[in-house]
């Protein structure tokens, strides 16, 4: 299935919210996180804990309670960990292939579709996922997968691969700091087509050459969110 045939699909789907429905969608902030945000030059995004203060006051503002954002994102907050980076500027992965959403440590993620659990990890490198879930859909014939990362521990505790997982059903809670990765608390979702041969765990930050693969790859996620 091509891209654009993947995408017209992903939008004919009907998904239930990541965030308990609750929380309104009128409520939905965007965040850029980009290099081009010239507000960032005052943050130092190097600390988890400054960048969740900006981020904060950034729901504060705008009497909000979730803020949203980032796919295709070029992005200097990665610059902080040898993870992402290399001696070669054009090989360091800082373009963001997922969808943040940034809220509160502790708060429930819900699964979008029907799917089974894929895989699952820890990730433990620096500025990496920390517990993270990939779930697998077959519908319509087609078989697609969603990754979320920043997890809680007890998210990935007692997890079994292979489990069935219905729409709406809670999947997890968002982790804080010490175990997402060393972030403010939020939700890295990802949409892949082919999930090649990982398993809990899919790059989630690209660099430039690599990056007309993961485009067609990983298409937006907010195709199939509509936030």
């Amino acid at each position: 299935m091509d891209l654009s045939s993947f995408e017209e699909f992903l939008k004919s789907l009907q998904a239930h919210p990541l965030i308990h429905t609750e929380v309104s969608r009128n409520t939905y902030i965007p965040l850029d996180l980009s290099i081009h945000n010239k507000e960032l030059d005052n943050v130092d995004v190097s600390s988890s804990k400054a960048l969740e203060i900006y981020i904060w006051n950034h729901l504060k503002t705008n009497n909000a309670k979730v803020a949203f954002g980032g796919y295709l994102e070029h992005r200097g907050i990665y610059n902080r960990s040898d993870y992402f980076n290399t001696a070669k500027p054009e090989e360091e992965r800082n373009i963001h292939l997922g969808l943040d959403l940034w809220v509160e440590a502790g708060t429930a993620v819900y699964a979008p579709l029907d799917g089974k659990v894929h895989s699952f990890k820890n990730n433990i490198n620096y500025g990496d996922y920390g517990p993270t879930i990939i779930l697998e859909h077959s519908i319509e014939n087609k078989t697609f997968f969603t990754l979320y990362g920043h997890l809680s521990l007890e998210s990935i505790n007692n997890l079994e691969i292979g489990i069935d997982v219905k729409q709406g059903q809670q999947i997890a809670t968002l982790g804080t700091a010490d175990v997402n990765g060393d972030y403010a608390p939020h939700l890295h979702f990802q949409i892949i087509k082919d999930i090649q041969n990982y398993k809990g765990d899919y790059p989630g930050v690209s660099n430039q050459l690599d990056l007309g693969f993961y485009k067609t790859n990983c298409p937006d996620p907010n195709l199939l969110l509509t936030i």
